[in-house]
């Protein structure tokens, strides 16, 4: 007999708190009835500056069973948080569940990039990804590398050997799921064998925060430029007041004459 729910949760609360983030945002994407393709990524939208597409399409999901099937799967994942004997932990999984967000939605944009502009695909101008799969994909093969004789448990049923379980996901959803977006999975793949070997490496507290305040940083500058979203509140307003006096420097030969313009009187009163 397993351990009752809320011990589990307690012992992967950064998993649970993903799991709670993405159903959370499920129900809300229902509720207002959006569609995937306000919240997607393509190539298409960041090449019109929409980069918080990058976080918002790795937590949005669209059907409930793209849902249960990611956080099934990122719960079973959980296990990184437990593994602080492995040199994971809570504080890796977070650190290192940033670096995948980012990075495997940048190398999503890469790839469309190549098959766009080299070998003149345009379907991939407009193909939106969505979903938290390429960031699943990611701890299942760093898993896969740093504990390799770990399962894999999907819906409580079904149980995979961790080390093969990337690329026969990889096969079974590209099977079951045609729409599923396959370069969105393997960029998931490729980063996570590029964390696990070490490749990418040296995270830590500092330069996780610094990582996660530039993005934020980054997100609501492109909210803002592309019109997704009204921030007019965020306008700075200019300090120069033209009713004001300018002074200028002008350079003449070796001597400088400092120059004042006269106030216009139609501007300020005078008590």
């Amino acid at each position: 007999m397993g351990k009752p729910l809320f011990f589990e949760i307690l012992e992967k609360p950064a998993t649970s708190c993903i799991i709670a983030i993405c159903s959370a945002i499920w129900f809300y994407i229902q509720k207002k009835n959006i569609g995937y393709s306000q919240v997607g990524l393509s190539y298409e939208t960041a090449a019109d500056g929409h980069f918080w597409r990058i976080i918002t399409s790795a937590f949005s999901h669209i059907s409930i069973l793209h849902l249960v099937f990611n956080m099934s799967a990122l719960w079973s994942l959980g296990v990184v948080e437990q593994s602080g004997h492995l040199g994971l932990g809570v504080a890796y999984y977070l650190q290192y569940t940033l670096v995948l967000v980012l990075l495997s939605g940048l190398l999503v944009l890469g790839m469309y990039h190549v098959l766009i502009q080299r070998f003149k695909i345009e379907y991939f101008r407009r193909v939106t990804a969505v979903g938290y799969s390429c960031v699943v994909f990611g701890w299942m093969t760093i898993l896969s590398v740093k504990q390799p004789s770990s399962k894999l448990d999907l819906f409580g049923v079904l149980s995979l050997p961790i080390s093969f379980a990337p690329f026969e996901s990889l096969i079974f959803t590209s099977i079951i799921v045609p729409q599923a977006s396959f370069l969105g999975h393997l960029s998931g793949i490729i980063v996570g064998y590029s964390i696990a070997w070490g490749l990418i490496h040296g995270m830590n507290n500092y330069w996780a925060i610094s990582m996660l305040c530039w993005t934020g940083v980054v997100f609501i500058s492109s909210l803002k430029r592309s019109g997704a979203w009204d921030l007019s509140f965020l306008e700075i307003e200019p300090v120069t007041d033209p009713s004001l006096p300018s002074v200028r420097i002008i350079g003449s030969g070796t001597g400088r004459t400092l120059q004042m313009s006269t106030i216009p009187l139609g501007g300020v009163e005078l008590v």
